[in-house]
């Protein structure tokens, strides 16, 4: 493997800046080439890719959502996009992909993987915490947080 490819799928969450930023920073230590695909899978489909290196990374931990930004994308449902998105990649000459996203992100990766054996890794990046096989995902903690804060707050103006 040579380069790989990094997307953020489904609603963003607190985090995968923080993420993104690692994963880049930890692939140019493997001498890995890293891709941001924006717009998640739609951005795959779309081919809107853009070559990532420590600078691309730099001073984002404290930005909210994703540098890479992200949707929901109706055409990767479909064989057809699959299949653009797949020949994006290989056109590229991306040998993998990093998915961060939920539930439905990695139904997606799933079904993508199998289709055209693209090896995917998966960062659960989630405030809804529905990614079976973990507890913990990017993003909970700080959304659950957050609205435990706000709680706090409108009980203090209620006493």
């Amino acid at each position: 493997m040579k380069k790989i490819g990094i997307l953020t799928s489904g609603g963003d969450s607190p985090g995968m800046n923080c993420a993104i930023r690692a994963i880049v920073r930890t692939a140019l230590s493997h001498d890995l080439e890293v891709v941001g695909i924006q717009r998640g899978y739609q951005g795959l489909i779309q081919n809107e890719m853009t070559p990532m290196d420590v600078s691309s990374v730099g001073n984002i931990i404290h930005t909210g959502g994703t540098i890479l930004q992200t949707s929901r994308s109706k055409d990767f449902m479909t064989e057809e996009g699959r299949e653009k998105a797949y020949n994006n990649l290989r056109q590229s000459n991306i040998d993998g992909l990093v998915v961060l996203g939920g539930n439905g992100s990695y139904k997606g990766a799933k079904i993508f993987s199998e289709e055209f054996n693209i090896p995917v890794i998966g960062i659960p990046a989630t405030i809804d915490n529905d990614i079976s096989g973990t507890e913990y995902t990017i993003g909970f903690d700080t959304a659950v947080q957050t609205a435990i804060d706000a709680v706090d707050k409108i009980r203090d103006t209620a006493s």
